[in-house]
């Protein structure tokens, strides 16, 4: 089993930046990828960002929307993946969750085994 605790939501302003941690334990595979979701109210929850779990593979993924002003990052070490959330805009309001599969990046929700409870951000003046 794998466990996943998400952490850095809250409250910011327009053009505010936030950084959202994800600290996963449990059974770890060196071929997971660790990926970031959210769920605006009334939406559907959308992909947001994804990182390889290969140490040799840094490779990214990044939606659309939000190219340009996130970024996630790793560290293997202490099983933790990051998203960097900068220039924030109220369309960035949403429940964000982190979470992990198996093997390879995806960017479909039900393709992921395991889940974070999630975190509010709120952009908002």
């Amino acid at each position: 089993q794998v466990q996943l605790v998400e952490s850095g939501g809250g409250l910011v302003q327009p053009g505010g930046s936030l950084r959202l941690s994800c600290a996963a334990s449990g059974r770890i595979a060196s071929n997971f990828a660790m990926a970031w979701f959210r769920q605006a109210p009334g939406k559907e929850r959308e992909f947001v960002a994804a990182k390889s779990w290969i140490a040799s593979n840094p490779e990214s993924w990044i939606a659309g929307a939000v190219k340009g002003r996130f970024t996630i990052s790793r560290d293997i070490a202490k099983n933790t993946v990051y998203l960097q959330m900068n220039s924030l805009k109220p369309e960035d309001t949403a429940l964000y969750y982190c979470a992990a599969r198996r093997a390879g990046i995806r960017t479909a929700a039900s393709e992921y085994d395991y889940w974070g409870q999630g975190i509010q951000v709120t952009v908002s003046s």
